[in-house]
């Protein structure tokens, strides 16, 4: 029992560091939309294509995110996280310890 005990906990550390960096990755894109950089950057590139379907999802879903040319769309996708970390994250967490 304690091989699947671990093997939750890996798989909740793993989903909690995935999250971290999307996390972070998500608030570089949003920092990065204010400057107006280089569209041809490839770091520009890369951070666009991991978080333009995420944003254009929340958009479509929760058309309210667009406000007078404010989109809060990377807030609610950050609060989302948050949200996925405190609960799913953590109940992973205390099942696997639960199995010790």
């Amino acid at each position: 029992m304690f091989v699947f005990s671990n093997l939750i906990f890996g798989v909740a550390r793993v989903l909690d560091a995935v999250l971290n960096l999307y996390f972070w990755i998500v608030i570089v894109s949003a920092v990065l939309s204010w400057v107006n950089p280089d569209p041809y950057n490839p770091i520009v590139r890369i951070l666009r294509n991991l978080t333009e379907p995420v944003f254009y999802r929340v958009r479509k879903w929760i058309p309210f995110t667009y406000l007078g040319g404010l989109d809060l769309s990377p807030v609610v996708v950050l609060l989302a996280i948050q949200f996925i970390s405190a609960v799913l994250v953590q109940s992973l967490y205390q099942f696997a310890v639960t199995m010790r």
